[in-house]
């Protein structure tokens, strides 16, 4: 009991999830052909969870995602405008290539210590880093958990799904930088600092240029147009940056070019990681490298969820979806699944929801999934990337005021969500 205490109330809960699952199927609420069925199907979800995971911890360890924070902090030339744009595609491409949970956990912290280097508040970068772990989700399958049983049910390779998802993604993308800017990264706003007053620099030293301007002066971050670029980093181990970022590029060459199960791609990248990190750094692999909570996490929900399916929600949440393909039944499905995500969680109402839609419906689903991607942004619990976030942002001293974060995010639900349907309906 005391070791149960000890542990990490996500920990608890993920215990707890799987607990209960376990209980349902020996109480017999939940027949063992169906629970069978689920850890089937989410077998080759975990595998890839698992390696990906790993291989992002690696990765940056090898301190790949250093160096790119350093780089996108340079390239900003100073401007705060520009790294904002470079912020945004550096989130953007970490979520659409390595999946949300890896910008969680790995992003995060660089995000953090970035915004220290250039002199801002601490919550912009954060609020850039959940938001797009989230709304940056819809392109690829690797992109969220919640795509892979999207593309599986609709046959959509990752090409396939790409053609089909990239307008409601460019929307959901454009709607998410105009919430961040108007409300996080405008002068007067990237300066604010978190409710418990984490460490920020009250002043940035700028130089003024132009004719008879060769002086510096001090300015406030949140009035400031410009910060002052960092050094470039360099890797401790250049070996192991190059193997590391050697298996990220061909992790990702593998799942667009390649025609390989996910997690194949995803562990033979990792035991590229894993094999450079035996020969350069053997400390560096132990087994809290592997994300024993998310393996524990996910079949819980499925259990769970299966179990309250076969209770009686089905038949509420395909009244709520309706059959309608179109438009209206559109929107309707993606209100449906990004409300509930925030009122429960995405994962297990996309699950409940997907066996709810009409199986020919293929826009009505897509519609689904992106209410529950784009859509849990406005509660700490809507998905697990947001989960993640928020305890990488309490463990670092960084807080976001509750009423702040939940009004922002509805208004990024409502608008990111009703737009990026739109543009899945026009280019239908």
């Amino acid at each position: 009991m005391r070791a149960l205490l000890r542990l990490h109330v996500l920990d608890r809960v993920a215990i707890g999830l799987l607990a209960v699952g376990v209980a349902c199927v020996a109480t017999g609420l939940l027949p063992t052909g169906a629970a069978s069925g689920a850890m089937t199907r989410i077998a080759p979800l975990l595998a890839f969870l698992g390696t990906v995971i790993v291989l992002a911890e690696l990765t940056s360890r090898a301190e790949v995602f250093d160096v790119v924070a350093a780089r996108v902090a340079r390239a900003g030339r100073g401007s705060y405008a520009m790294l904002f744009l470079l912020c945004v595609a550096f989130a953007s491409v970490t979520t659409v290539a390595l999946n949300l949970d890896t910008t969680a956990v790995l992003l995060t912290p660089v995000m953090l210590a970035l915004a220290a280097r250039v002199g801002i508040a601490p919550v912009p970068l954060a609020m850039t880093t959940v938001w797009l772990a989230n709304t940056a989700s819809l392109l690829l399958p690797v992109s969220n958990l919640t795509n892979l049983l999207a593309a599986n049910r609709v046959a959509l390779s990752p090409v396939g799904m790409a053609g089909r998802m990239w307008a409601p993604q460019l929307a959901a993308l454009v709607v998410t930088m105009g919430c961040l800017w108007v409300f996080f990264w405008r002068r007067g706003k990237r300066g604010e600092g978190d409710a418990a007053g984490a460490a920020v620099p009250d002043l940035v030293r700028t130089t003024a240029s132009g004719p008879g301007a060769a002086h510096s002066r001090d300015v406030r971050p949140d009035t400031a147009d410009r910060y002052v670029p960092p050094a470039a980093h360099r890797p401790g181990d250049p070996v192991l940056f190059r193997a590391c970022a050697l298996a990220c590029a061909g992790f990702l060459l593998a799942i667009l070019v390649a025609d390989v199960p996910l997690w194949v791609a995803s562990a033979t990248a990792a035991a590229i990681a894993v094999t450079a990190f035996a020969f350069r750094e053997r400390a560096a692999l132990r087994l809290s490298l592997v994300p024993w909570r998310l393996l524990v996490m996910v079949p819980g929900m499925f259990l769970v969820v299966e179990t309250v399916n076969a209770l009686g929600l089905h038949g509420l949440l395909a009244s709520a979806v309706g059959h309608d393909g179109g438009l209206l039944g559109q929107l309707r499905a993606a209100a449906v699944g990004g409300g509930l995500s925030n009122v429960l969680n995405n994962l297990p109402v996309y699950l409940a929801g997907e066996a709810a839609v009409p199986v020919g419906n293929h826009d009505q689903l897509l519609a689904l999934l992106i209410g529950t991607n784009v859509g849990p942004v406005i509660t700490p619990w809507a998905s697990l990337a947001t989960l993640i976030w928020f305890e990488r942002c309490h463990a670092h001293g960084v807080r976001v005021p509750l009423t702040r974060l939940m009004g922002t995010g509805a208004v990024l639900a409502v608008c990111a969500v009703t737009a990026s349907v739109a543009a899945l309906a026009l280019t239908h």
